[in-house]
C-alpha cells in the first residue's frame, strides 16, 4: 500500500490568517455590537481596521499572492496580523 503523499493543507496557505478572518467574521455576525462604541455608534476606525485584518487574511490565507506590490503588502499576513492588533489596541485600550 502506497502511503499518502499529498499535504494537509495546499502550498501557500496560510493557515493562521485563514483561522483569523473565520473568526472575524463568525464574530461580527454573532456579536455585531463588538464594532459600536460606549454611545450606541459606530466605531469607523475599529471596523476598518477588522475588515481589513479579515480581508487580508481571507486573501493570504487562502494562499493568494496579488501580482503587484502594493496589493501584496495590503493582503499579507503581516498586514492580517498587524490590523488585527489595531484593532485591539483601538477597542480596549483607546
Amino acid at each position: 500500500m502506497k502511503a499518502a503523499s499529498t499535504p494537509p493543507v495546499a502550498p501557500g496557505m496560510q493557515v493562521l490568517c485563514l483561522l483569523i478572518a473565520l473568526s472575524v467574521m463568525a464574530g461580527g455576525t454573532a456579536y455585531p455590537a463588538l464594532l459600536l462604541t460606549s454611545d450606541g455608534k459606530v466605531d469607523h476606525g475599529l471596523a476598518t481596521a477588522i475588515f481589513w485584518a479579515m480581508s487580508a487574511g481571507f486573501v493570504s490565507g487562502v494562499g493568494f499572492i496579488p501580482e503587484t506590490l502594493i496589493w501584496r503588502w495590503i493582503f499579507s499576513c503581516r498586514a492580517c496580523l498587524a490590523t488585527l492588533m489595531l484593532a485591539i489596541l483601538l477597542k480596549f485600550f483607546l
